[in-house]
């Protein structure tokens, strides 16, 4: 393994993050007079988790850049902003991905019994995580719906090739459709404070149509954890081509 300043950070789990939600927050009770707190701590974690990633993205732009000098100046030349979007989350992931062809070239980009492995320890960890504490009591409604549409999420759904993400799917769940229209949108809200001059609540036209189901931070939580998953696995596959070479 070649050594690095930002090894330890970018191969940390983001879910170290939520089970220190869990345990800050399990001393405030699941009471009805704590349910004022939900939408605070729900924006806190939530920007928290973002920021990380965020960071984490850059981390591995910089790491590749150090190495590829071919990376580093069209890194230069087309800079990365926020790595806040999809498009930017895709991007390093299409570079991560041809760096280790680049030095393995028979490389095979997450099995699909790597990709069951992914879904199943995201369903194990969460619920883990969020089972019976006050997190889940205060969205119950939300905690339920979550679980009803993550368990159609399947290896199909995304890395299904060295160019993207997620894959594209038209109809049925599609993890990039969520990620831009309401996981990124709620990131900019929240971050902005764009909702501090518009009404709190949602309109009925908004309540009534199909997709507002994910609007549902348990969703942009598992997300976040899947593309974590996706990425560490990626960069310690790539950091194991140092070994191998």
């Amino acid at each position: 393994m070649r050594p690095n300043t930002h090894t330890n950070f970018i191969l940390s789990p983001i879910t170290d993050i939520l089970k220190d939600t869990v345990s800050a927050s399990a001393g405030i009770g699941s009471g009805i007079e704590t349910f004022p707190l939900c939408d605070y701590v729900m924006q806190s974690v939530f920007l928290k988790m973002t920021g990380f990633q965020e960071q984490k993205m850059k981390c591995i732009c910089w790491e590749l850049a150090t190495v590829d000098y071919e990376y580093r100046y069209e890194f230069t030349k087309n800079p990365l902003g926020e790595c806040s979007s999809y498009k930017e989350k895709q991007s390093i992931y299409k570079g991560l991905v041809e760096q280790i062809k680049k030095r393995s070239s028979n490389y095979q980009i997450l099995t699909d019994s790597e990709k069951n492995i992914i879904i199943t320890k995201i369903n194990n960890e969460i619920s883990s995580i969020f089972n019976d504490t006050n997190l889940a009591i205060w969205s119950q409604k939300r905690f339920n719906e979550y679980k009803s549409i993550w368990n159609g999420i399947e290896k199909k759904h995304f890395a299904s090739d060295g160019n993207s993400l997620f894959t594209e799917i038209n109809n049925g769940v599609s993890l990039k459709k969520i990620y831009d229209n309401h996981l990124y949108k709620q990131r900019n809200r929240v971050a902005h404070n764009t909702q501090s001059y518009q009404q709190n609540l949602p309109t009925l036209k908004t309540l009534i149509d199909e997709n507002y189901k994910y609007e549902n931070y348990f969703i942009c939580f598992s997300i976040l954890v899947l593309i974590d998953e996706i990425f560490r696995k990626l960069y310690q596959d790539y950091l194991n081509t140092f070994d191998d070479n």
